[in-house]
């Protein structure tokens, strides 16, 4: 089907919206198992020969998740393609080309496979990356990077602060979405109190937003920017909200260097509250994120979270010596979860069973000092809970009020069945 630049601009700039949920709108791919692969917003902008695009100065956001069903870069394709007049690329954490680790940037400097100039957007914000976006010379502002669907995944927040720096310099800004790889299905978990807004964190959306990129823009413009900026999204075609990433048939690519795995993205929303612990994440193992553990821990943990009954996971005894971050080169005890029923696990949930069991079976578990688990969860609640003794379901029934109203919101802003 060719598409039109007519067809990009319905439903307020959405292209495609009225055929994301049409089953004649799904892409066929031999090559894929079952004959259907997702098509990304940019896979759609580029098949209109960037009609969306003409007679503007392009800055593209994005990273090594920017890319074509083949594995290219967008930003060589679109250097290479003289329909489109791409200018400069803009890197957020961890760079544009994924040089950096985690609280990491490339900083400025010229791309040596296209000469492009690439500027610095991490721990930017407001007037000062809106003045980035005036020296670079665009006129709009392009967003492509593969989000996880947590709240504190720092790619959403690049987002935020781009929007509110386009519209204070000027710019438009465009979204090419990309699929939320662990489904759109549902808003899960705590809703962040502004009291607590940092770069994990900036507005009050769920700990497990359920929402694509293109759906958190429209949700962001409409709901928290004193000033909206002039935006356009690029829909996918093909993706349903119940899929994950394994039914797109698009390559994945670590969105950060401790997220190697769409399994890492299922549970991230969950046990990345274990970053507010003196526990490790499991960074600097094989399977960040799904290994939790500390020095001291042994099989009681496993059995304490396998008591709990936490739908559609099961915990078993482990034991890995993390290569960086905490625990650097020690062995520790500890957790691995084992997902086998994604439809009915609650990453958010299970999150908090572990925090519980954790803390009644080891008797060494604490916060971090700086009490980073409340920047995680958006309030003291969870933490102050936990200490409490509360159970799984009374720290959930804590934030069921707010999630309530979130998803209420959310439901205006969603572009797909």
């Amino acid at each position: 089907m060719s598409l039109t630049r007519r067809g990009l601009l319905v439903t307020g700039g959405a292209l495609g919206a009225g055929a994301v949920a049409a089953p004649a709108a799904v892409a066929h791919d031999g090559g894929h198992p079952g004959g259907r692969r997702v098509r990304t917003g940019f896979e759609r902008l580029a098949a209109d020969g960037y009609g969306l695009l003409t007679g503007e100065r392009i800055g593209l956001v994005t990273n090594p998740t920017g890319i074509t069903p083949d594995a290219r870069h967008i930003v060589d394709a679109m250097h290479a393609d003289d329909r489109v007049n791409l200018v400069a690329v803009f890197g957020p954490e961890h760079g544009f080309r994924g040089t950096a680790q985690a609280g990491g940037s490339e900083g400025r400097h010229d791309d040596p496979a296209t000469g492009l100039p690439v500027y610095d957007t991490y721990l930017k914000s407001g007037r000062a990356l809106a003045e980035v976006f005036a020296a670079s010379g665009i006129d709009t502002v392009v967003f492509d990077i593969q989000d996880v669907g947590a709240r504190f995944y720092t790619y959403i927040w690049t987002l935020y602060d781009c929007m509110v720096a386009a519209a204070l310099a000027g710019k438009g800004l465009v979204v090419l979405d990309r699929p939320n790889p662990v489904s759109g299905r549902a808003a899960l978990g705590p809703v962040l109190d502004r009291a607590f807004a940092s770069f994990v964190g900036r507005e009050p959306i769920a700990q497990a937003h359920g929402m694509t990129v293109a759906e958190l823009a429209r949700l962001f413009n409409a709901e928290f920017l004193a000033t909206p900026v002039p935006l356009r999204t690029v829909t996918m075609s093909g993706w349903r909200r119940r899929d994950f990433f394994d039914a797109t048939g698009l390559p994945w690519v670590p969105p950060s260097p401790n997220m190697p795995t769409p399994d890492t993205a299922l549970v991230y929303a969950g046990t990345c509250l274990f970053e507010g612990t003196n526990l490790s994440e499991g960074r600097g193992t094989t399977r960040p994120f799904e290994l939790l553990g500390a020095e001291g821990v042994d099989r009681r943990w496993a059995e304490a979270a396998n008591t709990l009954d936490l739908p559609g996971v099961r915990f078993r005894e482990a034991y890995f010596a993390p290569t960086s971050s905490k625990f650097r080169g020690r062995t520790v005890g500890g957790v691995q979860l084992h997902v086998h029923d994604r439809a009915a696990f609650d990453p958010v949930r299970t999150g908090v069973g572990l925090l519980i069991s954790a803390r009644a079976s080891w008797s060494g578990f604490a916060w971090r000092p700086d009490q980073w688990i409340d920047k995680l969860t958006g309030s003291t609640r969870v933490r102050t809970l936990v200490d409490a003794g509360a159970d799984t379901d009374e720290v959930a029934g804590a934030w069921a009020a707010d999630l309530e109203a979130f998803r209420a919101v959310r439901g205006d802003h969603l572009l797909y069945r």
